[in-house]
């Protein structure tokens, strides 16, 4: 998979993956991981390899990037 070059988009709108994870934080998301589990909760942050941090009532989840399938917001 390659990088996208700065001003190139993936959707008609014209939001990158990044960004709208960066619309996403104070959200509530679904991650789907590769093995099938899982997660829902508040987006409470994430990095530039995408890994997420969730949190689900007093329990804080740190999800490795290449470990996800889909996040909906």
């Amino acid at each position: 998979m390659h990088a996208l070059a700065p001003d190139m988009s993936m959707s008609e709108n014209g939001n990158r993956p990044l960004d709208v994870l960066e619309t996403s934080v104070g959200e509530s998301v679904t991650i789907q991981l590769k093995d099938g589990e899982r997660y829902e909760g508040e987006l409470v942050g994430y990095d530039q390899h995408m890994n997420l941090v969730v949190e689900e009532d007093e329990d804080t989840t740190i999800i490795r990037g290449d470990n996800v399938v889909t996040i909906r917001p």
